[in-house]
C-alpha cells in the first residue's frame, strides 16, 4: 500500500504517453479530450500530493515555472547543414542523374516530402529522456530552445519503449497550424492588439521566447524528418528511420513516398503540389531523399549542404482580398465544385478573382463566409488556393456557408461519395454534366474536334440536338445551319473536325469518355495494354488491376464504366457510327518516334493550345517537355511576349519555333 501513489503515476504517465502517441503521431486517438483530460488532471493532483514524486519527464511538467535568464548557445555534434535548392523538373533530372553518377550507376531508392515551412530545429534524448533542444543556428551551433520545445505536446518528454537509444539526436520542424494562427488572432483583435502576419514568423518568434509561459497558448506543433548524432539506432534507411522514431512516440513528417523510379517521383511531386489546398500548415517546397543510409554515407556532402538531398521550391505569394459570394459548378463526373468569387486582386502579376474551395469540407474547416477578408496564395505556376480566413477581420455574424442539396441545374438530390469528400449529381443526363463531357470530348488532350468550343456546345444541349457522344457523328449541316452564328463554312468544318476525331484511336477515345480516374497517362496505359475496346471489356477487374500504374480503384471505374448502362451504351453508339475504338501498332510506333526524344522548352502566350495540350502533344509524338533552357534544350516553342527564355534561347542557339512551325513537324 506505500507504493500505492507511486504506482498509480507510473501507470497514469504511461497511458497518457501512449494516448499521446496515439493522437500526436498515429492521428487515431482511443480515447475522448474529455477523458484525456481527466486523466491529466488525476495525475496533477497525485503529484500536488506527493512532490517527491514530480519528475523532469512527467507529462504535468511540460511548461516550467521560470524563465530562462538568456538563450545559451550550443555547439551541433553533427553539423546542421542547409539544402541545396531546385526550382525546375530540369534542375530535378540533372540533380538525379549527378547522384547515379557519384554512386556509379548503382540502383537508388528515393523518397519525397513535403518541406514544411517552419523553424528547424534539433531534439537531443540520453537514455530516452529529452536532455536538450537547439536551433539550427549558423549551422555550427545554434540557441537553446528545450524550455520551449518541452511544452510541445507532439514532442515527448521521454521516449517510450524500454529498448530505445543511448542517445538519439533527430532534427525537424517546429510549425504552427494555419487554423490556429486564425485562433490566436481573433484572440489579439479582442485585446485590441494587432494580429500576427504568418505562422512561420510567429513560430520564429516563439520557440525563442525567454518565458516558455508565453507560449502556453500557441499550441506549436513539430515534425522530425531527420537524425543527427545517435548511439543505438536500428534504421538503416529514412523509411525505416520514420518508423522506428514513431515507435518512440515522436511525430514523423507525414505523406513520405518511396519511388524506385524518377518519373514516378517526379510525377507524384505535382501530385503533392496540386493538393497543397487540403493541408493545415505552410509548406513551401518538396524535398527529395535517397532512401539508404548507406548510399547516403557514400554520397556525403559538401560544406553547404549534404549530397543526397534536394529540396524542389516555389516561389509563394500571398495577397488578401475578400470573398464576394460561393457559387458551384456541375463538373464532367457531376462533382459539384464550389468557387470563391474574389474581390480581384493582383497575385505575382496575375490578376486574381477567383479560387477553388474544392469542396463542401474544405469549406467548413476553414469556415468561409461570404463577406470575409480572407489570405489567397499562388504558389509557382499553381492555380491560386484559399490559405485562411482572416476571422479578426468579420465584421458582424456572417451566416455559415450551407452546401447545396441538390444539383443547380437539374435539380436531382445531390450523393457523397462513400469514403470521399465529393458531392456529386447523381443524374448522368444532367445538362451541366452533358456540357461538361462534351466539352472535355472535344479537347486536344481528348477527340481533338476543332471548330467545337463552349458557346457551340452550349447551344448543341440547349437545343438538344446532342445529349451524347454519339449525337455529335449524326450531326448534319442542316440541323447545324439552325443555330446562331453558324455559317456554311463553319457548319462544313465542325463537321470535317467530327469525322476526323473517328481515327484518333483508342487512347484518346478511353481520355475522353471522362471515366472517373482516369486520365491522360492512365488512358495511354490502358490502350496499350489492351490494344481493343472489345479486349478492355472482357477484362476483369483483377486483370485491369494487374496493369502497372492501374490498381485496383482505377481499375474498378473502368469496369464498371465500360459494364454499367450508361457506359456501354456510350460505347455501343459509337461503335455504330464507326468510331475507332483500336490503338493501330504501326500508327503509335509511329507517333511514338517522330519528334526522336527532342527536348521542349515553351514560353510566351499561346494561342492555339493550353500549356497543358501542347506539353501532351509534345509526349505523344515521343518528344520531352522541359520548363528551363539550357543547353540540352532542342527546341523552343515562342508564343506571344516571349521573354528571357527566348533570349537564352538565342544565345545557346537553340532553334526557335512558332506554333505554327510546331504544328508542321507534327505534321
Amino acid at each position: 500500500m506505500a507504493n500505492a501513489p507511486r504506482d498509480r503515476v507510473e501507470a497514469l504517465r504511461c497511458e497518457i504517453r501512449t494516448h499521446d502517441q496515439k493522437y500526436y503521431v498515429e492521428a487515431s486517438p482511443v480515447i475522448s479530450d474529455l477523458e484525456y483530460d481527466r486523466l491529466m488532471q488525476e495525475l496533477a493532483q497525485l503529484e500536488s500530493e506527493h512532490p517527491a514524486l514530480v519528475t523532469p519527464d512527467s507529462p504535468t511538467q511540460r511548461v516550467g515555472d521560470a524563465p530562462v535568464a538568456e538563450l545559451e548557445q550550443v555547439p551541433h555534434r553533427v553539423p546542421m547543414l542547409s539544402i541545396d535548392n531546385s526550382y525546375s523538373v530540369d534542375e530535378l533530372r540533372a540533380y538525379f542523374a549527378k547522384t547515379r553518377e557519384l554512386l556509379e550507376q548503382e540502383a537508388v531508392e528515393w523518397v519525397v516530402e513535403l518541406k514544411i515551412d517552419g523553424v528547424a530545429a534539433s531534439l537531443i534524448y540520453e537514455d530516452g529522456q529529452l536532455a536538450r533542444a537547439i536551433t539550427r543556428g549558423n549551422g555550427q551551433q545554434g540557441d537553446d530552445i528545450t524550455h520551449n520545445i518541452r511544452a510541445i505536446p507532439d514532442v515527448p518528454l521521454r521516449l517510450l519503449g524500454d529498448e530505445v537509444p543511448a542517445v538519439l539526436e533527430v532534427r525537424g520542424e517546429v510549425y504552427m497550424a494555419n487554423s490556429e494562427l486564425v485562433r490566436i488572432n481573433e484572440a489579439q483583435s479582442a485585446k485590441g492588439l494587432p494580429p500576427f502576419a504568418n505562422t512561420r514568423n510567429l513560430t520564429a518568434g516563439c520557440v525563442r521566447r525567454l518565458d516558455p509561459r508565453d507560449n502556453a497558448d500557441k499550441n506549436l506543433r513539430m515534425f522530425i524528418h531527420g537524425n543527427g548524432y545517435c548511439e543505438g539506432l536500428h534504421a538503416t534507411s529514412y523509411l525505416e528511420f520514420l518508423h522506428e522514431i514513431g515507435g518512440y512516440g515522436l511525430p514523423p513528417t507525414p505523406g513520405v513516398a518511396k519511388f524506385s523510379d524518377v518519373e514516378a517521383a517526379l510525377a507524384h511531386c505535382e501530385t503533392l503540389i496540386e493538393s497543397l489546398h487540403e493541408l493545415d500548415f505552410e509548406v513551401d517546397g518538396l524535398v527529395l531523399k535517397v532512401n539508404d543510409f548507406a548510399q547516403r554515407e557514400r554520397l556525403g556532402a559538401t560544406s553547404k549542404s549534404p549530397r543526397w538531398l534536394v529540396a524542389y521550391k516555389f516561389e509563394k505569394y500571398e495577397a488578401v482580398t475578400k470573398v464576394n459570394e460561393i457559387v458551384v459548378q456541375v463538373g464532367k463526373t457531376g462533382a459539384i465544385t464550389p468557387l470563391a468569387e474574389l474581390e480581384p486582386v493582383n497575385i505575382a502579376d496575375t490578376m486574381v478573382s477567383h479560387c477553388s474551395l474544392h469542396n463542401a469540407e474544405e469549406i467548413e474547416r476553414k469556415d468561409v463566409r461570404v463577406g470575409d477578408v480572407v489570405v489567397v496564395e499562388k504558389a509557382g505556376k499553381i492555380i491560386p488556393h484559399l490559405v485562411r480566413v482572416e476571422k479578426h477581420e468579420r465584421q458582424g455574424e456572417l451566416p455559415p456557408y450551407r452546401f447545396p442539396t441538390v444539383c443547380p441545374e437539374c435539380s436531382a438530390k445531390l450523393v457523397k461519395d462513400e469514403g470521399g469528400v465529393y458531392i456529386r449529381c447523381p443524374n448522368l443526363q444532367c445538362p451541366a454534366q452533358v456540357k461538361a463531357r462534351l466539352r472535355y470530348f472535344a479537347s486536344r488532350n481528348a477527340m481533338d474536334i476543332e471548330g467545337l468550343g463552349d458557346k457551340l456546345v452550349e447551344q448543341l444541349v440547349s437545343t438538344e440536338l446532342v445529349r451524347s457522344y454519339g449525337d455529335l457523328y449524326n450531326l448534319g449541316a442542316e440541323s447545324l445551319l439552325q443555330l446562331e452564328r453558324m455559317g456554311k463554312k463553319s457548319s462544313d468544318k465542325l463537321l470535317a473536325g467530327i469525322a476526323a476525331s473517328k481515327e484518333q484511336g483508342l487512347d484518346r477515345l478511353l481520355n475522353a469518355l471522362s471515366i472517373r480516374h482516369v486520365g491522360r497517362r492512365v488512358a495511354v496505359t490502358l490502350a496499350q495494354h489492351f490494344q481493343t475496346m472489345e479486349a478492355l471489356q472482357q477484362a476483369t477487374v483483377e486483370q485491369i488491376a494487374a496493369v502497372d500504374e492501374v490498381g485496383p480503384i482505377i481499375a474498378q471505374s473502368v469496369h464498371d464504366f465500360v459494364h454499367g448502362d450508361y457506359g456501354s451504351q456510350a460505347i455501343d453508339e459509337l461503335q455504330a457510327v464507326q468510331v475507332n475504338m483500336t490503338l493501330p501498332q504501326e500508327a503509335g510506333e509511329a507517333k511514338q518516334d517522330l519528334l526522336g526524344g527532342s527536348t521542349f522548352v515553351v514560353t510566351g502566350t499561346l494561342t492555339q493550345y493550353t500549356r497543358d495540350e501542347i506539353k501532351e502533344l509534345i509526349e505523344r509524338f515521343g518528344g520531352r517537355a522541359a520548363s528551363s533552357v539550357s543547353k540540352k534544350t532542342d527546341y523552343l516553342i515562342a508564343g506571344e511576349k516571349a521573354g528571357s527564355k527566348r533570349d537564352k534561347a538565342a544565345a545557346l542557339g537553340v532553334k526557335i519555333l512558332t506554333e505554327a512551325e510546331f504544328e508542321a513537324m507534327l505534321k
